[in-house]
């Protein structure tokens, strides 16, 4: 059986405890507040990464991992035995972390180390993540984990409503005044994941009719077939994020083990607070 070690960044939302019971080395984003710096997930946690945005009235900085950081994820994995490495990246349509991965590979020559645009984020990875996990621990040869990860991909769908354009605008991805129309009609905007990014899909007006919409547009693209995996995920608003997992568990039939998880900083300082949607794997 060969050993092959999975790798990834922290934009797949994958909580520590979860990556560390598979066995899944997460290489960190670098979230910058003026000249401090901090790795996402492991020293900032969308909460912190708020509270200290509220408090200042701007956005901090985000970084992609250095091909150096990859290089010592890898050299961590063949230290520990693996023979194979996948390496699994957020988008590379919002973000450089793909290129660097991919430049790492050339500090290991004559080693076999697979990097995967996943052209998805969020928990979109996550579950790319998990289920290339999964298949390795299983014995799986690394044509049939590529071959796992690129169905899993296919099936895949996530949805999610903004509760304001707030931190948008602070960012300048809106305009103050889109921002201040929005706040004042109550316009809630509904996001895609759509050509390897968080995309704007429709929007529609109070929070209780996105949340409808979200559900609606789940229910759609699920049809007939059954959800193979689901969880909730929320940019520092869990207890928002359990009020949607209570409406959605009434409107949809779910696993019985939902999760509800935060985006973390390397994304959510994109999006901004307030977030909740939902993403899941159809049969």
């Amino acid at each position: 059986m060969l050993a092959i070690a999975i790798i990834t960044d922290t934009d797949s939302s994958l909580p520590l405890e979860l990556a560390t019971r598979y066995n899944i080395q997460q290489v960190p984003m670098t979230i910058n507040f003026g000249d401090e710096s901090y790795k996402a997930v492991y020293a900032l946690s969308d909460s912190d990464t708020f509270r200290r945005i509220d408090q200042e009235g701007k956005l901090p900085t985000t970084a992609a991992p250095s091909p150096g950081k990859f290089i010592a994820a890898y050299r961590n994995a063949f230290a520990a035995g693996a023979e194979k490495i996948v390496c699994l990246c957020v988008s590379s349509e919002v973000s450089a972390t793909y290129s660097a991965a991919l430049n790492a590979i050339e500090s290991f020559p004559g080693r076999e180390i697979k990097v995967i645009d996943s052209r998805s984020l969020s928990v979109g990875l996550g579950y790319n993540v998990l289920a290339a996990a999964e298949a390795t621990s299983q014995g799986a040869s690394m044509e049939e984990i590529l071959s796992i990860i690129e169905d899993i991909r296919q099936r895949t769908f996530l949805y999610a409503a903004l509760s304001t354009l707030k931190y948008l605008a602070m960012g300048g991805r809106v305009s103050n005044l889109t921002a201040g129309m929005a706040s004042l009609l109550n316009v809630k905007p509904i996001l895609t994941i759509r050509d390897g990014k968080l995309d704007l899909l429709e929007r529609v007006r109070t929070q209780k009719k996105a949340w409808e919409r979200v559900i609606e547009l789940s229910a759609i693209r699920t049809g007939n077939r059954q959800i193979e995996k689901m969880d909730i995920l929320h940019i520092n608003a869990s207890e928002m994020a359990n009020e949607f997992m209570l409406e959605i568990q009434t409107r949809i039939h779910c696993p019985a083990d939902i999760m509800s998880i935060e985006v973390t900083p390397g994304l959510s300082v994109h999006s901004g607070a307030g977030m909740v949607g939902i993403v899941f794997v159809v049969k």
